[in-house]
């Protein structure tokens, strides 16, 4: 007499593949999310660089005046040229997340669309960095120095030149503060796009 057989056990190594339904799901989300960060960025970068582009600030009397412009600054220069490269890098990536979120299915299929949006993204993230820190260091030094230097013209020899110089100038670095606010927000999307590109391309390797 034959003993019986034991039923197969299950392989315990193998693990649950998600069902097809919450695994697209889960892309729909996260393109919608890509989306949208893509929107936030540009509308950020935009915004940044009319404002620095127009900060500007006349000081002088009614005899002789001198306008100062952003591009008196070598760091607001900089700034505006990282906010054009975002724009055009942020303006080629709309499409395609566009129609990710439309289709389902990305505008260009190539594998090595992939490789160039994480690394785009990694590039995109770096230069917004230096940005930021440009913006924010060069107006806060700037700011501090004239602050200082009328202070010690005012207590030491009750100069006072450089008050309305002072005060036209707060208008100025304010505005380099608002310009390098928004491009603080396109850095910070831009962190969370980049995690999203790695994530997307860990996927499809």
């Amino acid at each position: 007499m034959s003993r019986p057989t034991a039923p197969p056990q299950p392989d315990e190594a193998a693990q649950p593949q998600p069902p097809p339904a919450q695994a697209s799901s889960a892309s729909s989300l996260m393109a919608i999310i890509a989306l949208i960060l893509r929107i936030i960025t540009f509308v950020c970068l935009i915004i940044s660089t009319i404002i620095i582009v127009t900060t500007t600030a006349t000081i002088g009397d009614t005899y002789q005046t001198v306008e100062i412009q952003f591009n008196d600054i070598y760091a607001y220069r900089y700034v505006l040229a990282v906010n054009v490269l975002g724009l055009v890098y942020t303006k080629f990536q709309l499409p395609s997340s566009i129609c990710l979120v439309i289709s389902g299915k990305p505008l260009w299929k190539s594998p090595g669309f992939l490789v160039y949006d994480f690394l785009g993204d990694k590039v995109l993230l770096s230069l917004l960095a230096t940005g930021v820190g440009a913006a924010f260091g060069a107006t806060l030094d700037l700011k501090k120095n004239l602050d200082d230097l009328d202070d010690i013209l005012q207590e030491n020899y009750g100069n006072t030149a450089l008050s309305l110089i002072r005060v036209k100038l707060d208008d100025f670095f304010t505005k380099a503060y608002v310009s390098a606010g928004f491009l603080l927000i396109a850095f910070l999307t831009s962190v969370i796009l980049s995690v999203i590109s790695s994530l997307v391309l860990t996927k499809k390797t």
